[in-house]
């Protein structure tokens, strides 16, 4: 794309505002960032938009919202009048420009024809993905940059079964994105026509009350929570975003009574003012909770991000707290889940769980103690959406848990993302359960540990930003394609995977390594980010010697991926 003459073409036409242009004056001078923002469009991949907020066809902004919605219209048209008459719904998080985005994305609906229902204020991300089912439409759109920096934004994409878009719509939905090329081809109207023809709707407490109800019908043990409600100490923060009001509600309503929440961080923020990053997979945001957390001697500190579909967890160990990753939360949700249901007899024989391929290998274990069977699929909470929606309709499975490292998961159906509203009540429970045995949830996981072997996994992500960056993310990954690693700290490499190649699964640019040791390293690029992660995972006989196997293997790997990089 020739980056001045679409530069200039923003300057002159008449389509884009004086505020737009004004921003766009300002770095006349400045050619690396005119090239940044200009030299592609802002790509609507498989799940939407995610961008930094700005002007510029590169960039978030009303522009880009609306293009990205017109092609969605036209998408939605091409399904028929049904589809069309199902509408969409749409939330929005705690992000600069979040109500706009969503009104302007509701407003080229309204324009096309297609009814909007839009929350009155901001939601949850797995409360838009209950809406879309409760309410019979075709789509919704959420529009959140998740845990990214403040100054980003984005907009998913969800369809009528409540997932985020998947094969093949993902792509057709992509393919006529890409045919809107003029803005103005872009429809819209205003927001007093589309209300008075009823075609732009505000829903709110009704599809909150829904919400919460479905989430009550998850607890396992009542019981527990009672008889530990007054104990049971919890710290929680949503961070500047969408949970504070839901989480506290869900809390409260099923029974918790010593809930403190973060002051600091309990109200939206687009500026996430008290934390460099709003990302509950970093020990850092929780400064502000663990200080409240040793003040009212918590058994477990809670944070959920922007728009509350992943859940931190810190847990108590002697005098202090410490970090759970994404995969052991899952692993202590995954065996309180299955050995409950059995203990009340409520497992089925057709029960199945769920994780991606980066997830912890102790699932599949834990899974076949109980009998259950375990599906992998790809990186990407959507799959496992895709996965319920296919158990539901084939009448084969029930669906029990799923879960990714990053963070996420989901108990029960009512929504088909990962929920972090949910998955806070229920540790919450299953931290009342241990409480009443005189266990912390920390002592509950090293009883998993040596109930099924000392699981260990880390990450490393690589930032790599701008057009340099994409071309050493790709140097990498075909590096490491063309030449497979013979072996890591002299542990031989016995199974190389491609996922554009070798897999029933859908094709994605993902490679996996298995060692001779069990342990194993996956690499991916992000879909939505300037990096490319690196996932390990090994076993070990115990929790130090895994913690040391860990590090070191992942050293190791990391040495390689340093030396292609230079």
């Amino acid at each position: 794309m020739d980056y001045l003459k679409e530069y200039n073409m923003w300057l002159d036409n008449d389509y884009f505002d004086e505020e737009t242009k004004k921003e766009l004056r300002e770095i006349k001078d400045n050619d690396m960032e005119i090239q940044e923002r200009f030299y592609k469009e802002l790509e609507f991949g498989t799940g939407g938009l995610r961008g930094i907020i700005g002007a510029g066809n590169n960039r978030m902004n009303i522009y880009t919202v609306r293009k990205a919605t017109q092609g969605l219209a036209n998408y939605i048209k091409i399904n028929g009048q049904e589809a069309i008459d199902k509408g969409v719904v749409i939330a929005y998080d705690s992000r600069y420009m979040s109500p706009e985005f969503a009104d302007e994305a509701a407003l080229v609906l309204n324009a096309n024809g297609i009814k909007a229902y839009v929350f009155e204020s901001l939601r949850p991300t797995p409360e838009l993905s209950f809406a879309v089912r409760e309410l019979g439409a075709i789509a919704g759109i959420v529009v959140t940059a998740s845990h990214n920096p403040a100054e980003y934004n984005g907009y998913k994409v969800y369809w009528e079964d409540g997932a985020q878009i998947t094969s093949p719509k993902d792509v057709e939905i992509i393919g006529e994105v890409k045919k809107v090329t003029d803005y103005k081809d872009v429809k819209s109207m205003d927001k007093e026509t589309a209300s008075k023809e009823g075609l732009y709707n505000v829903i709110g407490k009704e599809i909150d009350d829904r919400y919460i109800e479905e989430l009550k019908k998850q607890i396992i043990n009542p019981d527990a929570i009672k008889k530990a409600s007054e104990d049971f100490s919890i710290v929680y923060t949503p961070l500047h975003g969408t949970g504070n009001i839901p989480v506290r509600r869900i809390l409260d309503e099923i029974g918790f009574k010593n809930v403190n929440v973060v002051g600091e961080q309990e109200l939206p923020d687009s500026n996430f003012s008290t934390v460099s990053y709003p990302n509950p997979e970093d020990i850092k945001a929780f400064k502000l909770a663990i200080k409240l957390g040793k003040e009212k001697n918590a058994d477990v500190i809670l944070a959920t991000d922007p728009d509350a579909d992943r859940l931190g967890v810190l847990v108590k160990k002697d005098d202090d707290y410490i970090a759970l990753t994404g995969n052991m939360i899952g692993v202590l949700l995954l065996d309180y889940i299955l050995s409950q249901k059995k203990a009340n007899n409520k497992l089925p024989e057709n029960g199945a769980v769920i994780e991606t391929i980066v997830s912890t290998d102790m699932a599949s274990v834990i899974a076949d103690s109980y009998n259950v069977k375990l599906f992998k699929v790809l990186t990407g909470f959507k799959y496992i959406g895709e996965k319920i929606k296919e158990f539901k309709e084939e009448d084969t499975y029930e669906y029990l848990f799923g879960f990714e490292e990053s963070y996420g998961c989901l108990i029960g159906t009512h929504a088909r993302d990962k929920d972090a509203v949910v998955a806070t009540m229920t540790v919450c429970e299953l931290g009342a359960y241990y409480k009443l045995k005189g266990l912390t949830l920390y002592d509950a996981l090293i009883e998993v540990y040596e109930k099924y072997g000392y699981y260990k996994e880390t990450l490393e992500s690589v930032t790599l930003k701008g057009i340099e960056g994409v071309n050493k993310i790709k140097h990498i990954l075909s590096t490491l394609r063309n030449e497979p690693p013979k072996d890591i700290n002299g542990i031989k490499v016995i199974e190389a995977v491609d996922y554009l190649e070798d897999t029933d699964l859908p094709k994605s640019n993902v490679l996996y390594y298995t060692l001779e040791d069990g342990s194993w390293f996956c690499v991916r690029p992000s879909g939505t980010e300037p990096k490319i992660k690196f996932y390990f995972g090994i076993k070990d006989s115990s929790n130090d010697e895994a913690d040391k196997h860990l590090k070191e293997f992942s050293k190791g790997v990391m040495k390689i991926i340093n030396d292609i990089i230079q």
